[in-house]
């Protein structure tokens, strides 16, 4: 993708997810790096990565309801004649029909998480670590501020350095489902800094999200490690009092793949081989992906809206297909 905002290739695609997206992470779309399939006479796109032998497309065909099935099946036509196979993660509910009519295999992946804004309040007895936790970093001197990236952009590599140390040398920034700072998606992002002393310490970024459940996602996140503790949730919680003030619906947390799998969402087209391995991951794979400290995170701000989310394989689901996911994630 073109690094101008005035480009064909992203305004298409913006148009595209803000007038038929449902997927609340679909604003990744416009990550750097990620490639479009477009169709003549379609306005809608087909948001992929490639990888070895497959083609890793991103949520369903972001499309009008009645072009979605010629769209998918002429991206099948293009991945063919590469000798590709797709391989499509983070599809909604919505997807299951189309892409197990359209010759795939659908598990369930994980769930994505969502707060309702309009009556949201910290009251009560179950916020009360939460509570607690905000009032201890508010004690230590947290300021914070909305503030354009492009005026913070050396203090949050500041808080980047130290956060990724913390992980271990090995460890490599996950792409491709978490989003970017930067970029000509940039100016469509909102971007909260935590400060003690005047320096940052911690950064939230929120994307919008569109359709239904329309609001903001909760997306990048950073913080000093020897920061004192509750100071993303002081962050957090001044965004969604800034949100809020502007009437917004909803903010999601996000997707977490290997959570909330149950056989209640389970897709009728669903493999079970590949349900197993991605149950063994919910119940081993913290080393493969953090999904439990994800999940706690999400879980203290009792989200009342969780929604399903699935991975689909073009024919029979196979090992190498998942391997080349978690790659392209650099999950591996």
């Amino acid at each position: 993708m073109s690094t101008t905002r005035e480009t064909a290739t992203f305004d298409r695609v913006l148009y595209a997810l803000g007038e038929y997206a449902e997927n609340p992470s679909a604003f990744l779309a416009l990550n750097t790096g990620n490639d479009y399939f477009t169709r003549p006479g379609s306005s809608g796109v087909v948001v992929h990565r490639r990888a070895g032998r497959y083609l890793i497309q991103f949520g369903g065909p972001f499309a009008p309801e009645s072009e979605r099935p010629e769209l998918l099946a002429a991206f099948l036509e293009f991945a063919c004649a590469q000798r590709r196979r797709v391989v499509a993660v983070q599809l909604q509910s919505g997807d299951v029909d189309l892409y197990a009519r359209s010759g795939f295999t659908v598990n369930q992946i994980g769930c994505a998480y969502a707060l309702a804004l309009p009556d949201f309040s910290l009251a009560g007895t179950r916020f009360v670590k939460l509570r607690n936790k905000i009032s201890r970093a508010r004690r230590a001197g947290l300021e914070i501020d909305e503030v354009p990236f492009g005026e913070v952009a050396g203090e949050l590599a500041a808080v980047d350095r130290p956060w990724l140390r913390a992980k271990g040398r090995h460890v490599k920034e996950i792409e491709f489902l978490v989003g970017q700072l930067g970029g000509p998606a940039q100016p469509e992002r909102r971007l909260f800094v935590g400060r003690i002393e005047g320096k940052a310490v911690a950064y939230i970024s929120y994307s919008p999200a569109y359709g239904r459940h329309s609001g903001w996602l909760h997306d990048l996140t950073r913080r000093v490690p020897s920061s004192a503790p509750g100071i993303l949730e002081a962050v957090n919680m001044r965004a969604v009092e800034v949100f809020r003030s502007e009437g917004a619906q909803w903010l999601h947390f996000g997707f977490t793949p290997f959570t909330g799998l149950s056989e209640e969402h389970e897709a009728a087209s669903a493999s079970a081989a590949t349900g197993r391995f991605l149950r063994f991951l919910a119940d081993h794979g913290e080393r493969v992906y953090p999904a439990a400290s994800q999940l706690a995170y999400k879980e203290k701000w009792a989200p009342g809206l969780v929604l399903p989310q699935y991975l689909a394989f073009h024919g029979r689901a196979r090992a190498g297909a998942v391997w080349r996911l978690l790659r392209v994630t650099k999950s591996v």
